[in-house]
């Protein structure tokens, strides 16, 4: 237990570190446009490389779990946070998307996934009692300002800057980690090599990597014939992989984690939920950052700006759910988390239209963030209050591995089933015109699909004369149509979460 002037090293490294790993997501969300002409790529593209970083972390956190037993937990962190930085630097020093995933999504989301687990661990191990709790609140509290804080970061240096700085300024907060790594802890490794299930780990990352994949692709109707395999397999091989974990632990052999802990009603509810709510989430911070840069031309440090009032709401809720707890039981919270959410979402939904203006956003966002918060007070804490200690790394482990699986869905669900919207709304809006002249309705529509996917910038999109007066109108009617249809889709997500919860145990019959 670290004493004296060092008392706190542990959890300033930890946070430092989970600060980087939730700031990437939340600070270039804001700045997808520029992405776009910069990189000379598409709206789906940097959709992709959104939802594969979280995809990433979900997929390798399990084994970076794992490795802290085989390594040490002082090890395996500073290994990723060794690859984070080679993909922070690649990233910084992006000339296309492809350098982009490399970077951001591949390397650092490696990195990440063996950090994010340790950084529990190291704190957990450093401090006791009140010291403990004060610790993982300030952990917490730092996780939560780099989320909130994200869009400003991200709209300030895109705006006023380069993206580029977003990637560099985390290089920085890399190099104060190595100078203060002292003042971790190494734990004694438990487990060999030969106990890695290496094999789990290939079925677990595949089959997500899969079920992900054919989500993206049904951004395009050419791709379509392709989702069905790609979806069937990767759910296939998710069952597969399941059943190789409990064959393992039926064999007295070390598995990548302990899934038996699913036939917990609690956890696996609470695991459920937690991906339900990441969905929404994940899709919101995606689609209102592209419905702000298209129709109300705002530029990153406005849309963060339009951002902030959730992320602050988010933030201030989640800190007052956990004392609304001593009054009502966190079913209950959780409850009207749900519902909460849901009239934000649903209010979302009505306020699309040409004319829509920031501050016609901003009330609806407020109550969404209102309700995320009361759920981010309550989701962790009740899922993880249904295990032993001894099983609490692993299921820390599935937890956070679902969480981030979650945000991944909700980045390709969610922005896929805009850009669906986008695509019929169009070619309702070319026929409504009958002005096609010398092309087919397909054929514009194409056009302008691909004029959407650059974010409306570079050159007008190659159409008939006839129907090039209505081309901005039949695009931005089309986003704002998608925009309602989306959110009233995410209402019915957090409804369903809201029914789940029904179903959940109280607090006060846990035993």
């Amino acid at each position: 237990m670290p004493s004296g002037q060092y008392k706190w090293g542990a959890v300033l490294v930890a946070c430092l570190a989970i600060f980087i790993i939730v700031l990437d997501t939340s600070a270039m969300n804001v700045a997808i446009t520029t992405l776009v002409v910069e990189l000379n790529t598409t709206l789906s593209t940097i959709q992709s490389i959104i939802a594969l970083y979280a995809l990433i972390i979900a997929s390798f956190m399990l084994l970076g779990s794992k490795l802290q037993d085989i390594l040490g937990r002082k090890k395996t962190f500073l290994v990723g946070l060794i690859i984070y930085a080679c993909g922070t630097s690649i990233a910084t020093l992006s000339i296309n998307a492809g350098m982009l995933m490399i970077g951001w999504a591949i390397l650092e989301g490696v990195g990440a996934a063996l950090m994010f687990p340790a950084t529990t661990t190291l704190v957990g191990a450093s401090y006791e009692g009140e010291d403990k709790v004060t610790a993982f609140g300030i952990w917490g509290g730092i996780a939560a300002m780099g989320a909130a804080i994200g869009p400003i970061i991200g709209g300030i240096f895109t705006t006023y800057f380069t993206w580029r700085l977003v990637f560099a300024f985390e290089l920085i907060f890399v190099a104060l980690i190595l100078i203060f790594k002292d003042y971790l802890t190494e734990s004694e490794p438990t487990l060999k090599w030969k106990d890695l299930d290496i094999l789990g780990a290939i079925i677990s990352t595949v089959s997500l990597v899969l079920i992900v994949m054919g989500i993206l692709l049904l951004s395009k109707p050419r791709n379509w014939e392709y989702v069905p395999v790609l979806l069937v397999s990767g759910s296939i091989l998710f069952v597969v992989f399941l059943w190789w974990q409990r064959r393992r632990l039926n064999q007295g052999l070390e598995p990548l984690s302990d899934v038996s802990l699913f036939r917990n009603r609690l956890f696996g509810l609470g695991t459920i939920n937690s991906i339900i709510q990441q969905i929404p989430l994940a899709g919101f911070l995606f689609i209102i950052p592209v419905f702000l840069q298209q129709i109300t031309k705002l530029n990153a440090f406005d849309t963060g700006l339009t951002l902030l009032p959730a992320s602050i709401s988010i933030l201030m809720f989640s800190i007052l759910g956990a004392r609304f707890s001593t009054i009502l039981d966190s079913k209950h919270i959780m409850m009207i988390g749900f519902l909460i959410s849901a009239l934000g979402t649903f209010l979302l939904g009505g306020v699309f239209n040409l004319n829509t203006q920031m501050m016609d956003i901003i009330p609806s966002t407020i109550v969404f963030g209102v309700g995320i918060g009361l759920l981010l007070s309550q989701l962790t804490n009740l899922t993880m209050s249904a295990v032993r200690s001894e099983q609490e790394t692993d299921a820390s482990s599935l937890l956070n591995s679902f969480k981030n699986l979650g945000y991944s869905l909700g980045t390709a669900l969610i922005g896929v089933l805009l850009l669906i919207g986008i695509f019929n709304g169009l070619t309702t809006g070319i026929e409504a015109t009958g002005q096609t002249g010398n092309m087919t309705t397909q054929e514009i529509r194409d056009s302008l699909f691909e004029y959407v996917e650059k974010m409306q910038t570079g050159p007008p999109p190659q159409i008939s004369p006839q129907i090039q007066p209505y081309a901005t109108e039949i695009v931005d009617l089309s986003i704002s149509s998608a925009m309602r249809q989306t959110f009233n889709v995410l209402s019915l997500i957090l409804l369903l979460g809201f029914i789940l919860s029904i179903f959940l145990p109280r607090k006060s019959k846990l035993g």
